[in-house]
């Protein structure tokens, strides 16, 4: 089990976001939870340090907790290829999918067990009783019942799920259900996820926020991202003055060059980009985005240019399906005439410095023309509000958080059938046509976020159940 240590982030750095009354009310909620919290840490465990949603909002969480003056921990779960093959078919059943396929018997779960049983002893050896430990996602929920034995409170924290489950969604929960029943909380993106034998008292809805100064969502200005776009590789732009701003303040210069399936040479500064910048998993059908600007974008706007965005697959260790997506698309892409070829690029970026990931995916969607996430299915897909942060106009997907997120028609356009490659042409093409829209659409687009998903709300929400669930340790302890 990996120890990951953010920098504290000061409360007091959302106030230009945010506004002085709500970092107040923040700040008043953390100060009147400190009789139960102080002496208590608040661990969390998830799978990957980085690579993915839950990873970057863990940066932020433990960030500001620790800002805060709370004692607030990282723990990164250690497990198998063949581990992280079986709770990525977890991942895909609670989205309602078949995934590879693959059982979920007993052999799965003896292997489930078998790989918990080490991280069990790394975790209480550092924690104390009393202590709240936030277990995220199916990888490390085996560790809930060892927690509650040893006398700490685990909360389990799931960011994925189904509106409307289905066999594959029970079949999911059926498998998870002996492991996270034990833990004393369970936290959902959507009430709607919560699976049918969780007690509605014991369910609590907190939806994902972003970092308006982390290295992602940072101000940055149209020429520093071209430049910035121009380093990578992915426009043939001046690289001259890439810089980007880090979590700390400092300031860098892009060094990494993105991997890059295009032709030679790449769009100017001019071309209109349409993107989508998401994992390589088979939800997020990079593969449909593909196929939909090419038939619905391409042949009638000379000027689009599509570049799919996602991490290496080298650097997401938790997600053994990424290079197989990515060869997908690798391979529509060679089977495309020349033509073609130069109006598409399949972009990986290093993840060898997460800040400077971050950053080039900043530049990505603040260069975009239409940012699109044609999901499947979705937790909550953060990268939409981060898009809509940077005043892009939206096409999505009306499933799952997205439809929390974009209010159609107002700051975006979302798809009632995420199958449908027709309607998102279309509806990519009518932004990309009307640019008046687009400005519209991208600036409501911020407003929303700045009211809904800044770091503050989710927060307060998390100091709010935390203080809760140590009063009852509390009561409990004295009774």
């Amino acid at each position: 089990m990996l120890d990951v240590t953010p920098a504290p982030h000061k409360l007091d750095r959302l106030i230009p976001f945010t506004g002085s009354a709500r970092a107040e009310q923040l700040t008043d909620a953390v100060a009147a939870s400190r009789p139960l919290l102080d002496g208590r840490t608040v661990w969390n465990v998830n799978s990957t340090a980085a690579g993915g949603g839950v990873a970057e909002m863990l940066a932020q969480l433990v960030a500001y907790g620790l800002g805060a003056g709370v004692d607030t921990r990282w723990l990164v779960f250690e497990g198998n290829p063949e581990f992280f093959a079986l709770t990525k078919r977890l991942h895909n059943r609670l989205h309602g999918t078949a995934g590879d396929g693959g059982p979920l018997g007993v052999t799965e779960h003896e292997l489930f067990l078998q790989t918990t049983r080490p991280e069990v002893e790394a975790i209480l050896s550092r924690i104390q009783p009393g202590d709240l430990v936030i277990v995220h996602d199916p990888q490390p929920a085996g560790l809930c019942e060892a927690i509650a034995n040893f006398g700490a409170v685990p909360i389990w924290r799931c960011h994925i799920g189904m509106d409307d489950p289905n066999p594959y969604t029970n079949e999911g929960w059926d498998f998870l259900q002996p492991y996270v029943s034990k833990a004393h909380a369970m936290v959902f993106s959507r009430g709607t996820y919560a699976p049918t034998w969780a007690a509605p008292e014991d369910v609590t809805v907190i939806a994902p926020a972003l970092d308006p100064l982390s290295a992602k969502n940072a101000p940055m200005s149209a020429v520093a991202a071209s430049a910035i776009l121009g380093a990578i590789g992915v426009l043939d732009t001046d690289p001259t003055g890439a810089n980007y701003m880090r979590d700390d303040g400092t300031t860098r210069t892009m060094t990494r060059r993105a991997i890059i399936v295009g032709d030679e040479p790449r769009p100017g500064s001019d071309a209109h980009l349409v993107v989508q910048v998401s994992r390589w998993d088979r939800l997020k059908d990079m593969p449909g985005v593909l196929s939909g600007f090419l038939s619905g974008v391409a042949p009638h706007h000379p000027q689009a240019h599509l570049a799919l965005v996602g991490p290496s697959t080298v650097g997401v260790v938790d997600d053994p399906e990424g290079q197989q997506v990515l060869d997908d698309c690798t391979e529509i892409w060679h089977g495309l005439d020349e033509g073609l070829r130069g109006r598409v690029s399949l972009v990986s970026l290093p993840m060898d410095d997460a800040q400077e990931n971050a950053a080039m995916v900043n530049a990505v969607q603040r260069h975009a023309s239409v940012v699109a996430q044609k999901s499947l299915m979705e937790g909550f897909g953060l990268t939409v509000a981060e898009a809509m942060w940077k005043a892009r106009p939206m096409v999505a997907s009306m499933v799952g958080g997205i439809s929390d997120q974009v209010v159609d028609g107002v700051t975006g356009s979302l798809l009632p059938d995420p199958a449908d490659l027709d309607a998102f042409g279309a509806a990519v093409l009518a932004l990309l046509a009307d640019p008046q829209l687009a400005h519209d659409f991208g600036e409501r687009g911020e407003q929303r976020v700045r009211d809904v998903f800044l770091p503050d709300r989710q927060l307060g929400q998390w100091v709010e159940l935390l203080t809760r669930m140590a009063a009852r340790m509390q009561r409990s302890t004295v009774g």
